[in-house]
């Protein structure tokens, strides 16, 4: 699902909100969430699950082509662990990959 997807689904379910405040709202959201793990905040949603940002730390990876080693500096990535409930409601609709 892409933001535009969800803005469209978002809107359709409540059509007491135009399009334009639901976007206006999912982008905040969004806007927000960037922005605590820019801080290096956590960010939780009970049931969906939580951001956070890992450390990693600087290596010597190789060029896939030449294979010559090069120097990978260290860098702050986000991640994401899925919540419980998450978890459950991907699991109750069964293992469908790849049928």
């Amino acid at each position: 699902m892409t933001k535009s997807e969800l803005i469209d689904e978002l809107a359709a379910a409540n059509p007491h909100l135009q399009s334009r405040d639901v976007e206006l709202i999912v982008s905040t959201i969004f806007d927000e969430v960037s922005a605590a793990l820019a801080r290096g905040e956590r960010v939780e949603l009970r049931g969906f699950g939580a951001f956070t940002v890992k450390q990693r730390d600087a290596r010597t990876g190789r060029n896939p082509r030449t294979g010559e080693p090069v120097s990978v500096d260290e860098k702050v990535v986000p991640f994401f662990k899925a919540g419980k409930e998450l978890r459950e409601r991907v699991n109750q609709r069964g293992n469908t990959r790849g049928r």
